[in-house]
C-alpha cells in the first residue's frame, strides 16, 4: 500500500484540517471549485510521468497504447501556493478538471477569482446542511431486515453448494464457469466509489481481503481520512456482490480480486461536491492503476442552493461527474455505473454519470432476465441508447453490515456483479482495452441482436470452450484458437474424432450464421478456410459435429 499512499499524497497538497458540517462545510463558507488557466512552469512533465503516477497505472496506459498527457499533470504547486497566501484552505487539487476545491466565503473567493492564472469558480455545497436533509439521487436499495433462511436440496450440484443462494446472480452471466476456469479476479483492481463501507474490516466474508492483501487502499473523500469503515451500509453492500467469499452462502463474482475502498458519497445531503469527491476518488484510481471501477451511484437531484440537473443535462457531456467518468475512461479504466433506480418514477431516465459514452451502463432485472420496473432507461438526452447491459437487481442477495445474507432490489447491485464478472473476462484477455471490453460484453449479451433502451444488449455472457456433455475424457474433446488475432484459426481434435468427416459451423453471438466447412479429421490440428480477417471484433460460437459426438465453443476476436 505505500506506493498507493506516496502517490496519492503527491496529486494532492496537505490542506488545513477543518471542522466539518454534515455537509463538510463550515458556517458562512463553502466548499467551490477553482478552474486554473493552464499547467504552464508546472514542474511536472509528461516524460517522468512515475512522479505522479503509479508503475501500475503507467502499464495499463502502455498496454491500450494511451499517452500521458497534459490532462495527467498535477495542477501547478505555484497556484496552490497562491490561493493559500489569501488564509484559504485547499482541500484537493484535480489532475483532469485541473483546479482545487477550497472552502472560503463570499469575499475570498472574489479575491481567488482575481488572480490572473483563475479562469473561473462554481459552489459545490450550501453554508450549513440542515438536520433533515435526506439522500436523493444515490441509488437505493431495500432488504429485509434479518438473515436469509439457507436451504439446499441434495441433489443440487456441487457448486450449488458452495455459492449458496447467490448462485443464480452469478451463474445468469457465465461467472461460475469463468471461476471454473480459475478466472477469478486475480492480478485485476476494482475501485469502489461509493457511501461508506461499514463492517467490511470485521465481517468474515471479507477475512479473505485483508488475509491475502487484497485490499489495496482506502480513502473518504468526504471526510478527508484513510479509515472508511464507517457511514452508509450501501458500499459494504454492493462490495459483497463482488469480493465476499462465505461458501455455501455467498460468493462474489471477482472474490480474489484487489479493491480500493473509496468513500465519495455524504447520504445526509446531495451537493455538487459529491460529484467533485467522484472525479477525486477517480484520479486515485487511476494513479493507484485500477482497472476498473464500479460506482453505484447516481445524480439528478440535489437539495438548494445547488442546481438540479434536467433530462437535456443527460447529453454525456454536461454534468460533472459525468465529464470526470469520461476523462477517467480515457486513461483505459473500464468504468461500470449502475443505470439508476428511476424507471418507475417521473424522472424514468438514467441519471448521471451513466449518460457517459465511455463507460459501461448496467440495467437491472429479475431471475428470469426480465427488466425490473425500476430499473431506468434510455435513451441519453442525445439520442445514445443506454443502458449498456443488464445483471440481476431484482431480488438480489449480498451482506448487510452484520455480515448476513440478505436480498433487495436496485441497480446498485446489477452493476457490481457486472463489474466483476468483467474483471474476470479481462483477467483472461489482458490485451484488449477497456474500450473492447464494453464492445464484447454489449455482443456477447442475450438482446444483442435487437438492443434497446430497457435491456440495452441484455445480459452478458461467458461460455466455457468444451466438448457437449462436459466430458471429462481428452480423446473427446476439441478445441479452437482462443482468442483469435491475426493468425489463422485451427481445430485440434482428441483422438475420438480423427477418421471422420466434421462439419464446422461459426455463428456470431446474435446467433446468425457466418461460416460453413466440412472436414475430414485424418490430423490432430485442422486449419479453418475462415479468415479472421473477415470477422468482427467480438465473442462467436463454433459447432463440430460428427456422426459420433458434437461440441460447441466460443472464442474472441481481438
Amino acid at each position: 500500500m505505500r506506493e498507493l499512499l506516496i502517490c496519492f499524497f503527491l496529486l494532492i497538497p496537505s490542506p488545513m484540517l477543518l471542522a466539518q458540517g454534515t455537509d463538510g462545510s463550515t458556517t458562512g463558507e463553502r466548499k467551490r471549485l477553482v478552474y486554473f488557466t493552464n499547467k504552464t512552469d508546472s514542474p511536472f512533465s509528461t516524460e517522468q510521468p512515475t512522479a505522479y503516477l503509479s508503475q501500475k497505472a503507467i502499464d495499463r496506459r502502455n498496454r491500450q497504447q494511451i499517452p500521458v498527457t497534459v490532462r495527467d499533470l498535477p495542477v501547478n504547486p505555484a497556484y496552490v501556493k497562491a490561493i493559500q497566501q489569501l488564509d484559504v484552505p485547499v482541500w484537493y487539487s484535480s489532475r483532469w478538471f485541473n483546479g482545487v476545491v477550497v472552502q472560503c466565503s463570499d469575499e475570498k473567493i472574489a479575491k481567488i477569482e482575481a488572480l490572473p492564472f483563475v479562469i473561473a469558480s462554481q459552489n459545490l455545497n450550501r453554508e450549513k446542511a440542515s438536520p433533515k436533509s435526506k439522500k436523493s439521487a444515490a441509488q437505493s436499495l431495500s432488504h429485509n431486515a434479518g438473515a436469509m433462511p439457507f436451504q439446499l436440496r441434495e441433489e443440487e450440484p456441487e457448486e450449488k453448494e458452495v455459492y449458496g443462494i447467490g448462485y443464480h446472480q452469478a451463474n445468469m452471466i457465465g461467472v461460475i464457469e469463468l471461476h471454473k476456469e480459475g478466472l477469478k479476479g486475480e492480478g485485476m483492481t476494482i475501485a469502489v466509489l461509493d457511501a461508506g463501507f461499514p463492517g467490511v474490516n470485521t465481517i468474515p466474508a471479507f477475512a479473505h481481503l485483508f488475509e491475502n492483501d487484497l485490499i489495496k487502499g482506502t480513502y473518504d473523500f468526504v471526510r478527508k481520512q484513510q479509515q472508511v469503515f464507517h457511514d452508509s451500509s450501501h458500499g459494504t453492500s454492493v462490495l459483497s456482490t463482488m469480493a465476499a467469499y462465505l461458501p455455501g452462502k455467498l460468493v462474489g463474482t471477482a472474490y480474489k480480486a484487489n479493491y480500493l475502498l473509496l468513500r465519495t458519497e455524504d447520504a445526509a445531503s446531495e451537493h455538487n461536491i459529491e460529484e467533485i469527491n467522484w472525479l477525486l476518488a477517480a484520479e486515485f484510481a487511476d494513479s493507484a492503476g485500477a482497472d476498473v471501477i464500479n460506482s453505484s451511484l447516481g445524480y439528478t437531484s440535489f437539495h438548494a442552493p445547488s442546481t438540479s440537473y434536467t433530462y437535456q443535462d443527460m447529453d454525456g457531456n454536461s454534468t460533472l461527474v459525468t465529464k470526470a467518468a469520461d476523462f477517467a475512461a480515457a486513461t483505459g479504466m473500464l468504468v461500470v455505473v449502475s443505470a439508476g433506480n428511476d424507471g418507475a418514477r417521473d424522472w424514468q431516465y438514467i441519471g448521471a454519470p451513466a449518460d457517459a459514452d465511455s463507460v459501461l451502463t448496467v440495467g437491472a432485472v429479475d431471475s428470469l432476465g426480465i427488466k425490473a420496473p425500476f430499473s431506468s432507461v434510455g435513451p441519453t438526452s442525445d439520442g445514445r441508447l443506454k443502458p449498456d447491459v443488464v445483471g440481476m437487481g431484482w431480488n438480489t442477495y449480498f451482506l448487510n453490515t452484520a455480515g448476513n445474507v440478505v436480498k433487495g432490489n436496485g441497480t446498485s447491485f446489477a452493476g457490481p456483479i457486472v463489474a466483476g464478472m468483467a474483471a474476470c473476462l479481462w483477467q483472461a484477455n489482458p490485451s484488449l482495452t477497456n474500450m473492447d471490453m464494453i464492445r464484447l460484453l454489449r455482443q456477447s449479451g442475450s438482446n444483442a441482436g435487437s438492443p434497446d433502451n430497457n435491456i440495452g444488449y441484455g445480459l452478458p455472457s461467458y461460455g466455457r470452450s468444451t466438448s457437449s456433455g462436459e466430458s471429462k475424457n481428452l480423446n473427446d474433446i476439441v478445441t479452437v484458437t482462443n482468442p483469435v488475432g491475426a493468425q489463422e484459426i485451427a481445430l485440434t481434435f482428441g483422438e475420438a474424432w480423427t477418421q471422420q468427416e466434421v462439419s464446422v459451423q461459426v455463428y456470431d453471438i446474435t446467433g446468425k450464421l457466418l461460416f460453413s466447412q466440412k472436414l475430414f479429421t485424418n490430423q490432430q490440428k485442422q486449419v479453418l478456410a475462415l479468415s479472421p480477417q473477415q470477422l468482427k471484433q467480438g465473442m462467436y460460437i463454433c459447432r463440430i459435429s460428427s456422426a459420433k459426438s458434437r461440441a460447441t465453443l466460443r472464442f474472441l476476436k481481438l
